[in-house]
């Protein structure tokens, strides 16, 4: 896998409030990242991105005290914000334009963890986007602030 920070494996970040999540997607992430850190919820992934200094973070949306989706915004107002890859039970086009508009490159839906979620990193390492191919962006209505459709890269960056 391509690398953006150290000459072996990409380091990565994972927040889930749920640690047999946590754990099931760092044994996915074994063989190609060196996983840094694990948090339960966003005030966590705040402090420890800005301490470890994470290549990738893989986080959830629903996470308690702060959402993945507004840490991922106070993240990439950062002084170096890592690439931001969204690991979610949501398949619903409208958080996934709400991950993408938070500075959001991958979103990973968990029911696809083994077969999207080192696709989706190695394409954020490369500045592209990846979008589980479940997630049906055409098809759902824009609302609000969620107008910006994300390239086409669903399943294969």
């Amino acid at each position: 896998m391509p690398d953006a920070g150290s000459a072996e494996h990409p380091r990565v970040l994972l927040a889930d409030d749920h640690p047999p999540m946590l754990s099931l997607t760092a044994a996915v992430l074994a063989s190609e990242c060196l996983v840094v850190g694990s948090v339960g919820d966003g005030y966590e992934l705040l402090a420890e991105a800005e301490r470890l200094r994470p290549d990738v973070i893989v986080l959830d949306i629903t996470m308690p005290r702060l959402d993945g989706i507004e840490a991922a915004r106070q993240l990439q107002r950062s002084q170096r914000p890592a690439r931001l890859v969204f690991l979610t039970v949501h398949e619903d086009a409208d958080y996934a334009r709400a991950a993408v508009d938070a500075g959001g490159l991958g979103y990973v839906v968990k029911a696809r963890l083994a077969s999207d979620l080192l696709p989706a990193i190695q394409a954020a390492l490369a500045g592209r986007r990846f979008i589980s191919p479940t997630v049906h962006l055409d098809e759902a209505p824009t609302s609000g602030d969620l107008t910006e459709k994300p390239a086409p890269t669903h399943g294969n960056p």
